[in-house]
């Protein structure tokens, strides 16, 4: 059970060129579009010279009595306990056990020092983190090759193994908006990012021109790779959610290094709520405190005037935040946000039917062409003044619009002691 990540990780390390098993399926979900496909045969192995079929996840019942399966492995991200165990409820009433695998079973063994970096929930700023490592480990004149979380939505047999250093790379791959939101801040910086689907071919090609592997986390998913420093970053305006997600709750008992963030726009309550929290479930771990504080390119373009926020897509969807960095920025500067949901064009409005919790936001959904145009087409309808693009890149390179829009920009900019720095000292 997956969603086009995970679960094809978990197959590629577990049950690949493996005779004890037959997988029968893969189920999808969370992404649009990525059912009705095959797992090809150039990646399943010798044992499935046709592929393995990719079907929605609401045929798990009827596939798991079809099919007689014995057991059915979850393997997907940013997802509750509780829904966790209603997928458990539905393949054991179907007849199957249920399978959680671990790292043990998952993770990947470096020759180079690995430093992971992954999270709660989608959404608390592993990105900058990222990024802010990145930096760390480039001043001290080490070779760094971004490993990231996969996103493969397209043809996933050219998608194998991916290496993204220029836009023209990004371009060449037809990625979408979600990729282009990962990859281009760290290209901007001049660091190579890996990608894909078979993680252990592109941990080997990363290992041949890197000193460090950085494991640059998607949702709140465990890391690939086994690594000598986890860094687990944590949302203060989320308190709860690192007792109550999965894998972000595992993450957080592993973590080495506990980072809470947004310091700048949670209350000094959630802060302490959520470090006395962190304590219980891990009190080996080393606790960083860090804000994100948000810049606007061109404030003058939005300063009271009635303004579209576009948020970046997975924050505000199965993140389950109702704003992102756009809604701060716009609300510092006096903007009237408006509504985009009345006009939402084709699948977005979908999306909002199925996230209600979403606030007066247009989710930046672009998990292909077609998407890239029903967001242009739902932004075209709204009768706003300005454009307020609150995703990690600058998403007007995608949008037909003559709208004014200026960007918002978030850093990490660590508080107090210790900091990434101290942590990451003993692996230098």
């Amino acid at each position: 059970m997956g969603a086009a990540g995970r679960d094809f990780h978990n197959f590629n390390v577990v049950f690949r060129d493996n005779d004890v098993y037959d997988v029968v399926a893969f189920t999808a979900t969370q992404i649009p579009g990525i059912e009705s496909r095959c797992y090809p045969p150039q990646l399943a192995g010798k044992l499935y010279p046709d592929g393995i079929p990719i079907v929605p996840e609401a045929e798990l019942p009827s596939l798991v009595q079809r099919e007689e399966v014995d057991a059915v492995v979850f393997a997907y991200s940013d997802v509750s306990h509780e829904h966790v165990m209603d997928r458990a409820a539905t393949a054991a009433a179907a007849g199957a056990d249920f399978w959680l695998l671990g790292p043990h079973s998952t993770q990947l063994v470096s020759q180079v020092p690995v430093v992971a970096v992954c999270a709660v929930r989608t959404g608390c700023g592993k990105s900058q983190t990222t990024r802010t490592v990145a930096e760390l480990l480039k001043t001290r004149g080490k070779r760094v090759a971004i490993v990231r979380h996969p996103m493969p939505y397209g043809d996933l047999a050219a998608q194998a193994v991916q290496r993204f250093a220029t836009y023209d790379d990004l371009e060449a791959a037809h990625c979408t908006i979600e990729e282009r939101e990962e990859y281009e801040p760290h290209i901007e910086r001049g660091n190579v990012v890996y990608a894909g689907v078979d993680y252990e071919e592109i941990l080997r090609r990363a290992e041949q021109e890197a000193d460090f592997i950085l494991w640059d986390g998607g949702n709140n998913d465990m890391s690939f790779y086994r690594p000598r420093l986890l860094i687990v970053v944590a949302d203060p305006l989320r308190v709860g959610h690192e007792r109550s997600y999965w894998p972000g709750s595992v993450n957080v008992r592993a973590a080495d290094i506990l980072l809470i963030n947004k310091l700048d726009s949670a209350s000094m309550e959630q802060v302490t709520e959520l470090r006395d929290s962190l304590y219980k479930l891990n009190p080996r771990a080393t606790i960083v405190e860090a804000a994100s504080p948000i810049t606007v390119d061109s404030p003058e373009l939005i300063r009271g005037r009635q303004v579209l926020v576009v948020e970046d897509g997975p924050t505000v969807t199965h993140g389950h935040m109702a704003y992102g960095a756009g809604t701060v920025a716009a609300r510092k500067l006096g903007a009237t946000l408006v509504d985009p949901r009345p006009y939402a064009a084709g699948s977005l409005a979908a999306v909002f039917t199925a996230y209600p919790h979403l606030g007066p936001v247009l989710p930046a959904m672009g998990y292909g062409e077609a998407q890239i145009r029903e967001l242009n087409e739902t932004i075209s309808r709204v009768p706003c003044e300005a454009l307020v693009i609150g995703t990690p890149i600058d998403l007007r390179r995608l949008l037909d619009s003559d709208l004014p829009a200026t960007r918002t920009r978030y850093e990490l900019q660590e508080i107090g002691h210790p900091t990434l720095e101290d942590a990451l000292a003993h692996l230098l």
